[in-house]
Protein backbone atom coordinates (compact mmCIF):
# COMPACT_ATOMS: atom_id res chain seq x y z
CA UNK A 1 0.00 0.00 0.00
CA UNK A 2 2.96 2.79 1.13
CA UNK A 3 4.84 1.53 -2.28
CA UNK A 4 1.66 2.66 -4.35
CA UNK A 5 1.00 5.68 -2.25
CA UNK A 6 4.61 6.83 -3.52
CA UNK A 7 4.30 5.52 -6.78
CA UNK A 8 0.96 8.14 -7.00
CA UNK A 9 3.02 10.96 -5.96
CA UNK A 10 5.53 10.35 -8.29
CA UNK A 11 3.88 10.18 -11.07
CA UNK A 12 1.41 12.34 -10.05
CA UNK A 13 0.86 15.86 -11.67
CA UNK A 14 3.10 17.38 -8.91
CA UNK A 15 6.12 15.67 -10.30
CA UNK A 16 6.22 13.64 -13.42
CA UNK A 17 2.73 14.54 -14.48
CA UNK A 18 2.69 11.05 -15.95
CA UNK A 19 -1.18 10.56 -15.63
CA UNK A 20 -3.65 12.67 -17.57
CA UNK A 21 -5.81 15.46 -16.26
CA UNK A 22 -9.11 13.74 -17.51
CA UNK A 23 -8.08 10.74 -15.10
CA UNK A 24 -7.23 13.13 -11.93
CA UNK A 25 -10.78 14.89 -12.86
CA UNK A 26 -12.56 11.22 -12.48
CA UNK A 27 -10.18 10.45 -9.31
CA UNK A 28 -13.17 11.53 -7.03
CA UNK A 29 -15.72 8.89 -8.89
CA UNK A 30 -12.99 6.05 -8.90
CA UNK A 31 -12.38 6.43 -5.12
CA UNK A 32 -15.78 6.41 -4.94
CA UNK A 33 -16.36 2.98 -6.64
CA UNK A 34 -13.25 1.25 -4.69
CA UNK A 35 -14.20 2.91 -1.12
CA UNK A 36 -17.76 1.38 -1.88
CA UNK A 37 -16.39 -1.87 -2.45
CA UNK A 38 -14.29 -1.66 0.66
CA UNK A 39 -17.76 -0.15 2.88
CA UNK A 40 -19.51 -3.19 0.96
CA UNK A 41 -17.58 -5.83 2.19
CA UNK A 42 -17.57 -4.56 5.50
CA UNK A 43 -20.99 -5.05 5.62
CA UNK A 44 -20.49 -8.78 5.59
CA UNK A 45 -19.21 -8.21 9.26
CA UNK A 46 -22.18 -7.32 10.31
CA UNK A 47 -23.93 -10.73 10.85
CA UNK A 48 -26.95 -10.66 13.18
CA UNK A 49 -26.03 -14.63 14.43
CA UNK A 50 -22.13 -13.73 14.56
CA UNK A 51 -23.28 -9.95 16.89
CA UNK A 52 -25.11 -12.49 19.02
CA UNK A 53 -22.34 -14.65 19.62
CA UNK A 54 -19.77 -12.94 21.52
CA UNK A 55 -20.70 -10.01 19.74
CA UNK A 56 -20.70 -7.73 23.21
CA UNK A 57 -17.43 -7.40 23.46
CA UNK A 58 -16.54 -7.26 20.03
CA UNK A 59 -19.10 -3.96 20.13
CA UNK A 60 -18.00 -2.16 23.15
CA UNK A 61 -14.38 -2.60 22.61
CA UNK A 62 -14.95 -0.84 18.72
CA UNK A 63 -16.97 1.54 19.28
CA UNK A 64 -14.68 2.50 22.70
CA UNK A 65 -11.65 2.45 20.92
CA UNK A 66 -13.37 3.80 17.72
CA UNK A 67 -14.73 6.95 19.47
CA UNK A 68 -12.06 7.39 22.13
CA UNK A 69 -9.46 7.95 18.93
CA UNK A 70 -11.84 10.42 17.46
CA UNK A 71 -12.27 12.05 21.18
CA UNK A 72 -9.00 12.39 21.97
CA UNK A 73 -7.31 13.59 18.56
CA UNK A 74 -10.06 15.94 17.98
CA UNK A 75 -9.60 17.86 22.10
CA UNK A 76 -5.84 17.84 20.92
CA UNK A 77 -6.57 19.58 17.41
CA UNK A 78 -9.00 22.07 19.06
CA UNK A 79 -6.29 23.14 20.92
CA UNK A 80 -3.68 23.18 18.57
CA UNK A 81 -5.72 25.63 16.23
CA UNK A 82 -6.90 27.93 18.62
CA UNK A 83 -3.11 28.28 19.98
CA UNK A 84 -1.97 28.19 16.38
CA UNK A 85 -4.70 31.18 15.37
CA UNK A 86 -6.45 29.09 12.52
CA UNK A 87 -10.01 28.12 12.21
CA UNK A 88 -11.19 25.24 14.41
CA UNK A 89 -13.66 23.58 12.06
CA UNK A 90 -11.02 21.27 10.13
CA UNK A 91 -10.10 19.94 13.62
CA UNK A 92 -13.11 18.03 13.34
CA UNK A 93 -12.53 15.61 10.57
CA UNK A 94 -8.80 15.08 11.57
CA UNK A 95 -10.47 13.45 14.67
CA UNK A 96 -13.37 11.85 13.10
CA UNK A 97 -10.28 10.17 10.87
CA UNK A 98 -8.28 8.68 13.38
CA UNK A 99 -11.49 6.41 14.49
CA UNK A 100 -10.12 4.13 11.09
CA UNK A 101 -7.69 0.98 11.10
CA UNK A 102 -6.15 -0.57 8.25
CA UNK A 103 -7.83 -4.10 8.16
CA UNK A 104 -5.36 -5.79 5.61
CA UNK A 105 -2.39 -4.73 7.58
CA UNK A 106 -3.14 -6.60 10.74
CA UNK A 107 -4.49 -9.68 8.17
CA UNK A 108 -1.90 -9.90 6.97
CA UNK A 109 0.79 -10.11 9.72
CA UNK A 110 -1.69 -12.26 11.45
CA UNK A 111 -1.67 -14.96 8.34
CA UNK A 112 2.20 -14.45 7.90
CA UNK A 113 2.60 -15.15 11.71
CA UNK A 114 -0.28 -18.05 11.73
CA UNK A 115 -1.38 -16.50 15.14
CA UNK A 116 -4.06 -17.35 16.69
CA UNK A 117 -5.93 -17.19 20.24
CA UNK A 118 -8.50 -14.70 22.37
CA UNK A 119 -6.37 -11.24 20.68
CA UNK A 120 -6.24 -12.38 17.30
CA UNK A 121 -9.46 -13.36 17.36
CA UNK A 122 -10.94 -10.16 19.04
CA UNK A 123 -8.61 -8.49 16.43
CA UNK A 124 -9.89 -9.31 13.45
CA UNK A 125 -13.89 -9.17 14.93
CA UNK A 126 -13.01 -4.93 16.02
CA UNK A 127 -11.02 -4.45 12.68
CA UNK A 128 -13.66 -5.30 10.73
CA UNK A 129 -16.79 -2.84 11.98
CA UNK A 130 -14.84 -0.21 13.51
CA UNK A 131 -14.35 1.59 9.69
CA UNK A 132 -18.04 1.45 9.94
CA UNK A 133 -17.96 3.87 13.31
CA UNK A 134 -15.46 6.27 11.38
CA UNK A 135 -17.44 6.65 8.40
CA UNK A 136 -20.98 7.79 11.04
CA UNK A 137 -18.19 10.10 12.77
CA UNK A 138 -16.82 11.31 8.95
CA UNK A 139 -20.39 12.22 8.02
CA UNK A 140 -21.45 14.41 10.80
CA UNK A 141 -17.39 15.91 11.27
CA UNK A 142 -17.70 17.00 7.42
CA UNK A 143 -21.20 18.46 7.96
CA UNK A 144 -20.24 20.20 10.74
CA UNK A 145 -16.91 21.86 9.83
CA UNK A 146 -18.40 22.58 6.23
CA UNK A 147 -21.45 24.45 8.46
CA UNK A 148 -19.27 26.18 10.73
CA UNK A 149 -16.88 27.43 7.77
CA UNK A 150 -19.59 29.28 6.57
CA UNK A 151 -20.68 30.61 9.77
CA UNK A 152 -24.05 28.83 10.08
CA UNK A 153 -23.49 26.34 12.33
CA UNK A 154 -26.84 25.10 14.39
CA UNK A 155 -29.10 22.35 15.20
CA UNK A 156 -30.76 22.65 11.71
CA UNK A 157 -27.39 21.79 10.40
CA UNK A 158 -26.84 18.63 12.66
CA UNK A 159 -30.42 17.23 12.35
CA UNK A 160 -29.61 17.87 8.43
CA UNK A 161 -26.23 15.54 8.91
CA UNK A 162 -28.52 12.65 10.99
CA UNK A 163 -30.74 12.79 8.13
CA UNK A 164 -28.09 12.26 5.43
CA UNK A 165 -26.60 9.36 7.50
CA UNK A 166 -30.40 8.05 7.46
CA UNK A 167 -31.03 8.27 4.45
CA UNK A 168 -28.01 6.72 2.73
CA UNK A 169 -28.98 3.67 5.19
CA UNK A 170 -32.05 3.07 3.93
CA UNK A 171 -30.89 3.82 0.38
CA UNK A 172 -28.77 0.84 0.83
CA UNK A 173 -31.07 -1.08 2.40
CA UNK A 174 -33.33 -0.83 -0.58
CA UNK A 175 -30.40 -2.14 -3.12
CA UNK A 176 -30.08 -5.23 -0.87
CA UNK A 177 -33.33 -5.73 -1.14
CA UNK A 178 -33.50 -5.62 -4.70
CA UNK A 179 -30.74 -7.61 -4.74
CA UNK A 180 -32.41 -10.39 -2.71
CA UNK A 181 -35.12 -9.81 -4.90
CA UNK A 182 -32.56 -10.59 -8.08
CA UNK A 183 -30.44 -13.43 -6.34
CA UNK A 184 -33.08 -16.28 -7.36
CA UNK A 185 -32.13 -15.29 -11.24
CA UNK A 186 -28.18 -15.40 -10.84
CA UNK A 187 -26.51 -18.80 -12.12
CA UNK A 188 -22.67 -18.49 -12.82
CA UNK A 189 -19.93 -17.39 -10.94
CA UNK A 190 -19.58 -14.69 -13.47
CA UNK A 191 -23.20 -13.20 -13.01
CA UNK A 192 -22.38 -12.61 -9.60
CA UNK A 193 -19.45 -10.75 -9.77
CA UNK A 194 -20.90 -8.76 -12.69
CA UNK A 195 -23.86 -8.25 -10.56
CA UNK A 196 -21.79 -7.15 -7.23
CA UNK A 197 -19.90 -4.98 -9.11
CA UNK A 198 -23.23 -3.50 -11.14
CA UNK A 199 -24.72 -2.97 -7.84
CA UNK A 200 -22.33 -1.37 -6.25
CA UNK A 201 -21.91 0.69 -8.95
CA UNK A 202 -25.64 2.03 -8.90
CA UNK A 203 -25.22 2.81 -4.91
CA UNK A 204 -22.25 4.74 -5.38
CA UNK A 205 -23.79 6.45 -8.43
CA UNK A 206 -27.37 6.90 -6.55
CA UNK A 207 -25.78 8.30 -3.31
CA UNK A 208 -23.62 10.90 -5.29
CA UNK A 209 -26.62 12.32 -7.06
CA UNK A 210 -28.90 12.55 -4.21
CA UNK A 211 -25.52 13.97 -2.13
CA UNK A 212 -25.51 11.08 0.58
CA UNK A 213 -22.33 9.20 1.50
CA UNK A 214 -21.35 6.24 -1.24
CA UNK A 215 -19.62 4.85 1.84
CA UNK A 216 -22.91 4.87 4.30
CA UNK A 217 -24.64 3.47 1.24
CA UNK A 218 -22.26 0.11 0.83
CA UNK A 219 -21.94 -0.91 4.34
CA UNK A 220 -26.29 -0.70 4.51
CA UNK A 221 -26.12 -2.28 1.76
CA UNK A 222 -23.44 -4.87 2.32
CA UNK A 223 -25.32 -5.53 5.72
CA UNK A 224 -28.87 -6.43 4.15
CA UNK A 225 -27.31 -9.01 1.69
CA UNK A 226 -25.09 -10.70 4.39
CA UNK A 227 -28.18 -11.08 6.51
CA UNK A 228 -30.70 -11.63 4.11
CA UNK A 229 -29.48 -13.43 0.58
CA UNK A 230 -29.56 -17.08 1.20
CA UNK A 231 -25.76 -17.86 0.52
CA UNK A 232 -24.55 -14.45 0.84
CA UNK A 233 -20.78 -15.36 1.11
CA UNK A 234 -20.87 -16.22 -2.73
CA UNK A 235 -20.83 -12.36 -3.11
CA UNK A 236 -18.21 -11.24 -1.08
CA UNK A 237 -16.08 -13.99 -2.17
CA UNK A 238 -16.05 -13.53 -5.46
CA UNK A 239 -15.68 -9.67 -5.35
CA UNK A 240 -12.25 -10.19 -3.30
CA UNK A 241 -11.03 -11.44 -6.82
CA UNK A 242 -11.03 -8.11 -8.21
CA UNK A 243 -10.45 -5.73 -5.17
CA UNK A 244 -6.85 -6.01 -5.48
CA UNK A 245 -6.59 -4.37 -8.91
CA UNK A 246 -8.64 -1.82 -7.88
CA UNK A 247 -7.47 -1.09 -4.19
CA UNK A 248 -3.85 -0.58 -6.88
CA UNK A 249 -5.33 2.54 -8.43
CA UNK A 250 -6.77 3.75 -5.38
CA UNK A 251 -4.42 4.18 -3.35
CA UNK A 252 -2.33 5.70 -6.55
CA UNK A 253 -4.95 8.49 -7.28
CA UNK A 254 -4.54 9.04 -3.28
CA UNK A 255 -0.44 9.85 -3.81
CA UNK A 256 -1.28 11.36 -6.86
CA UNK A 257 -3.60 13.81 -4.92
CA UNK A 258 -1.08 14.43 -2.30
CA UNK A 259 -0.24 18.37 -2.06
CA UNK A 260 3.37 18.27 -1.74
CA UNK A 261 3.63 22.13 -1.26
CA UNK A 262 1.69 21.69 1.58
CA UNK A 263 3.92 18.66 3.36
CA UNK A 264 5.71 21.35 5.84
CA UNK A 265 2.64 22.55 7.13
CA UNK A 266 1.91 19.40 8.41
CA UNK A 267 4.92 19.16 11.05
CA UNK A 268 3.24 19.48 14.08
CA UNK A 269 -0.07 18.14 13.86
CA UNK A 270 1.10 15.50 11.96
CA UNK A 271 2.86 14.38 15.04
CA UNK A 272 -0.04 15.02 17.33
CA UNK A 273 -2.72 13.34 14.83
CA UNK A 274 -0.25 10.33 15.03
CA UNK A 275 0.62 9.98 18.70
CA UNK A 276 -2.63 10.69 20.28
CA UNK A 277 -4.89 8.83 17.95
CA UNK A 278 -2.78 5.75 19.04
CA UNK A 279 -3.23 6.88 22.91
CA UNK A 280 -7.23 7.03 22.03
CA UNK A 281 -7.02 3.67 20.38
CA UNK A 282 -5.48 1.80 23.66
CA UNK A 283 -7.49 3.61 26.14
CA UNK A 284 -10.40 2.69 24.13
CA UNK A 285 -9.21 -0.99 24.06
CA UNK A 286 -8.88 -0.94 27.42
CA UNK A 287 -12.14 0.70 28.47
CA UNK A 288 -14.23 -1.57 26.66
CA UNK A 289 -12.22 -4.56 27.58
CA UNK A 290 -13.10 -3.56 31.50
CA UNK A 291 -16.78 -3.00 30.43
CA UNK A 292 -17.43 -6.31 28.45
CA UNK A 293 -15.32 -8.24 30.93
CA UNK A 294 -13.12 -9.77 28.13
CA UNK A 295 -10.00 -11.54 28.72
CA UNK A 296 -7.42 -9.51 30.46
CA UNK A 297 -4.87 -10.33 26.90
CA UNK A 298 -7.27 -8.80 25.14
CA UNK A 299 -7.20 -5.10 27.11
CA UNK A 300 -3.14 -5.40 27.62
CA UNK A 301 -2.58 -6.65 23.81
CA UNK A 302 -5.27 -5.89 21.52
CA UNK A 303 -4.85 -1.82 20.59
CA UNK A 304 -0.84 -2.69 19.15
CA UNK A 305 -3.22 -4.32 16.51
CA UNK A 306 -5.11 -0.89 15.55
CA UNK A 307 -2.32 0.86 14.94
CA UNK A 308 -2.12 0.73 10.97
CA UNK A 309 -4.42 3.13 8.97
CA UNK A 310 -5.06 3.41 5.46
CA UNK A 311 -8.47 2.69 3.02
CA UNK A 312 -11.43 4.20 5.18
CA UNK A 313 -9.26 7.12 6.33
CA UNK A 314 -7.96 8.16 3.13
CA UNK A 315 -11.23 8.21 1.77
CA UNK A 316 -12.42 10.50 4.62
CA UNK A 317 -9.49 12.73 3.29
CA UNK A 318 -10.85 12.57 -0.09
CA UNK A 319 -14.28 13.41 0.58
CA UNK A 320 -13.45 16.44 2.79
CA UNK A 321 -10.71 17.86 0.43
CA UNK A 322 -13.93 17.63 -2.59
CA UNK A 323 -16.82 18.67 0.03
CA UNK A 324 -14.53 20.83 1.77
CA UNK A 325 -12.56 22.65 -0.32
CA UNK A 326 -11.25 25.80 2.19
CA UNK A 327 -9.52 23.59 4.20
CA UNK A 328 -9.30 20.11 2.91
CA UNK A 329 -5.79 20.03 1.36
CA UNK A 330 -4.47 20.72 4.68
CA UNK A 331 -6.59 17.42 6.05
CA UNK A 332 -6.45 15.28 3.08
CA UNK A 333 -2.44 16.37 3.25
CA UNK A 334 -2.23 15.49 7.08
CA UNK A 335 -4.30 12.51 6.67
CA UNK A 336 -2.06 10.74 3.75
CA UNK A 337 1.12 11.78 5.06
CA UNK A 338 0.57 9.98 8.74
CA UNK A 339 -1.10 6.93 6.62
CA UNK A 340 2.32 6.47 4.81
CA UNK A 341 3.86 6.37 8.81
CA UNK A 342 1.39 4.26 10.24
CA UNK A 343 1.36 1.36 7.58
CA UNK A 344 5.04 1.59 8.00
CA UNK A 345 5.19 1.23 11.61
CA UNK A 346 1.76 -0.63 12.43
CA UNK A 347 2.96 -4.22 10.93
CA UNK A 348 5.69 -4.43 13.61
CA UNK A 349 3.00 -3.02 16.45
CA UNK A 350 0.75 -5.91 15.77
CA UNK A 351 3.05 -8.26 15.67
CA UNK A 352 4.68 -6.88 18.96
CA UNK A 353 1.28 -7.14 20.46
CA UNK A 354 0.53 -10.76 18.90
CA UNK A 355 4.13 -11.70 20.20
CA UNK A 356 3.00 -10.55 23.84
CA UNK A 357 0.22 -12.34 23.85
CA UNK A 358 1.63 -15.35 23.25
CA UNK A 359 -0.98 -15.85 20.31
CA UNK A 360 2.44 -16.16 17.69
Amino acid sequence: MTAYLLAGILIGPRLLNFIPPNLMAASDFISNLVLGIIAFSLGANFKIEQLRTGGKPVLWISVLEAGCAWLVVTIVMVVYHLLSDLPVHPAFVLGAAAAATAPAATVMVIREYRASGPVTEMLLRVVAIDDAWCLIFAALAIAAANAMSMGVFNVRVLFGAFAEIFAALILGGVLGIVLYAAARFIRTVEEVLVVTVGSILLAVGLAMQLHLSPLLTNIAFGFIVANVVKDSDVFFVNLRKIDMVLFLGFFVLVGANLEIGLLPKVGVMGVLYIVFRVIGKFAGVRLGAYISRADAKVGRYLGWGLVPQAGVALGVALSAKTLYPTYGGIIFTTITATTVIYELIGPIAAKYGLRKAGEI
